[in-house]
């Protein structure tokens, strides 16, 4: 596991890509990391996913102006993650 500054993003559109949720949180900081979590028996995506940042200011920043923040259609939510 990673040292980075992780945070979860749920409601993201099953349809979406680790790339694509990458670009939209690079807006906000350097994005080092990008994990769509996936079904285990079914390996499709569960529509949450965790970003992680190299900077602790990034990771808040995130919070602070992507939470809410509409997403191919989605409205995001945004959280400073505890893992």
């Amino acid at each position: 596991m990673s040292s980075g500054f992780s945070v979860y993003v749920g409601n993201a559109p099953y349809q979406t890509t680790e790339d694509e949720i990458g670009n939209f949180f690079s807006n906000v900081g350097q994005v080092t990391n990008v994990r769509i979590v996936c079904d285990r028996e079914t390996g499709r995506p569960r529509g949450f996913a965790f970003v992680e940042f190299a900077d602790e200011a990034s990771a808040n920043k995130a919070v602070e102006q992507l939470n809410g923040a509409d997403f191919n259609g989605r409205q995001l939510r945004v959280n400073l993650s505890s893992r």
